[in-house]
């Protein structure tokens, strides 16, 4: 599959996404944050998925700073979530906001580079269930809400390891190339819906080296290279969740 490009120097409009309901997974994590900042100084309404409350009330307070619309916290970690837990976020989405006009899929789970038969099964099966198993369960759980939008954008932060197999990557690159496949056969399965009413659509984007806590896991030298902060990359994914990616769907980018 061909790697799309994102148009360079894309600005959203101010106010662009008044009006709309995103759901930010991994919301304190690097891009996370960045990501949830961005949309709520454009007006969206940003529901915040984490697994640690405290941090999730600093960015809460951060976002409500910015005069937006007021955000929602929800304490999820994905780790040890149970199914009730999945269905209990996806009904107080329905019930609160009626609709949901895009999910950013940034939490990840990542120890260390190692070797797949040095990995400890415990590790496959956490990082299986963060890395796969909840973005495929938020995105099910979400269906409905998605189809009632009117511009619906599903979005799967993938990087290196998910576009080719590469060594050493572990559960990590396993899970993140699966997650690519996984988004696009829910493109291929609801093609038309993306021409549909909805806009629904579903996307990978890879943003590139961004100096983020969980990047630094592995590549701790980086901190004395020029690699950029998530804050430089975030308009390419807000291309991607507003209108002008409408009708793109099953796309890498």
């Amino acid at each position: 599959m061909s790697i799309n490009a994102i148009p360079a120097g894309f600005t959203p409009q101010p106010d662009s996404f008044r009006d709309r309901v995103i759901l930010v997974t991994g919301a304190t994590g690097g891009l996370g944050s960045a990501t949830s900042l961005a949309l709520a100084r454009l007006g969206a309404t940003v529901i915040l998925v984490g697994r640690t409350v405290p941090k999730l009330e600093k960015l809460y307070d951060e976002l409500e700073a910015t005069g937006g619309p007021q955000p929602a916290i929800v304490p999820l970690n994905f780790m040890t979530a149970t199914w009730a837990e999945y269905e209990n976020l996806a009904q107080t989405i329905e019930q609160t906001f009626g609709r949901l006009d895009g999910i950013v899929h940034a939490a990840a789970h990542f120890k260390s580079f190692i070797r797949l038969e040095d990995l400890p099964p415990r590790d496959w099966l956490d990082t299986l269930q963060i890395n796969l198993t909840a973005p495929y369960t938020l995105t099910r759980l979400c269906l409905p809400m998605l189809r009632a939008s009117k511009d619906a954008s599903v979005v799967f932060v993938t990087d290196d390891a998910g576009r080719a197999p590469k060594p050493y990557q572990g559960a990590y690159g396993v899970t993140k190339a699966a997650g690519e496949a996984m988004f696009k056969t829910w493109a291929l399965e609801l093609g038309n819906e993306a021409q549909s009413a909805s806009g629904l659509r579903f996307n990978s984007w890879h943003p590139g080296p961004m100096r983020t806590l969980l990047r630094g896991k592995g590549y701790a030298s980086e901190s004395l290279t020029p690699v950029d902060f998530p804050e430089k990359v975030v308009p390419q994914l807000l291309w991607l969740l507003g209108p002008q990616s409408r009708g793109l769907s099953g796309q890498q980018f």
